[in-house]
């Protein structure tokens, strides 16, 4: 019976020598799921870099899309919160796939339960660089000149931007830092804050990804999930109409 929503995030596939293996175990995963999954969302970084081409598609994770493919067309609803490294996927997944694609936080309504659900990428003073960076890359002028850089030139030089990056987080951010140093959990309790301020329904769930790190933190009667990661540990979160909880792939 289909009644689950399934989240997982930070899979960087494209990444590193164990990208193929990480993308078969995500199928696996898929195929695991599919009895039961209602809603799949991935909270972004899922490609560790992509960048749809009007007239050409980047070579690689075919097995995955094409998974995604069948599952979407058998029924199961997909969404896709864009990440930091993702964000150049544009449009590609919703019109080959039927994927929904959101650029920011959103608020969803799963089953009764309020859920705000995003990357978590450029929240707070902690990624005070790298909203600037963000900024410029969400900039159109300078999507259309990568766009006329060759995919043989252009993709090494962000695949190694890309890298840097992701090992330059991971040094910085090793670990939960603690509720009072957590830029994604402290916009959460904002955002609840916000609400409860304003005398509307409060969230149940915050679900985030892009710390790697998976932890589970309450924010009042609501519970804050951050998924961690596809690289590691093959983490993911599922949610069954009343809890929601972290779980590890296993085959």
């Amino acid at each position: 019976m289909r009644n689950k929503t399934f989240f997982i995030t930070d899979s960087h596939l494209g990444s590193g020598d164990d990208s193929r293996q990480r993308e078969c175990d995500m199928v696996q995963w898929l195929e695991q799921i599919e009895p039961e999954a209602k809603t799949i969302i991935m909270l972004g970084d899922i490609f560790d870099f992509w960048f749809t081409y009007r007239h050409a598609v980047p070579r690689g994770f075919v097995r995955l899309l094409g998974k995604m493919a069948q599952m979407a067309d058998n029924g199961v609803e997909f969404h896709f919160f864009i990440g930091n490294h993702d964000m150049w996927l544009f449009d590609y997944m919703e019109k080959e796939i039927g994927v929904a694609m959101h650029d920011a936080p959103e608020e969803m309504v799963i089953d009764g339960k309020r859920f705000l659900l995003g990357h978590g990428d450029g929240m707070g003073n902690q990624d005070r660089s790298y909203n600037f960076l963000k900024r410029v890359f969400r900039c159109r002028l300078n999507q259309w000149l990568f766009a006329g850089i060759h995919p043989n030139i252009g993709f090494p030089i962000a695949h190694k931007w890309s890298n840097h990056s992701r090992k330059s987080h991971s040094r910085k951010y090793n670990g939960y830092l603690g509720d009072d140093k957590e830029a994604i959990f402290q916009y959460c309790k904002q955002r609840q804050q916000r609400k409860t301020d304003a005398g509307e329904q409060p969230y149940d769930f915050f679900l985030f990804g892009h710390r790697h790190t998976p932890v589970t933190r309450p924010i009042g009667d609501a519970l804050y999930i951050n998924v961690g990661n596809w690289i590691e540990n093959r983490d993911y979160a599922v949610f069954d109409g009343e809890k929601c909880e972290l779980k590890s792939f296993s085959k």
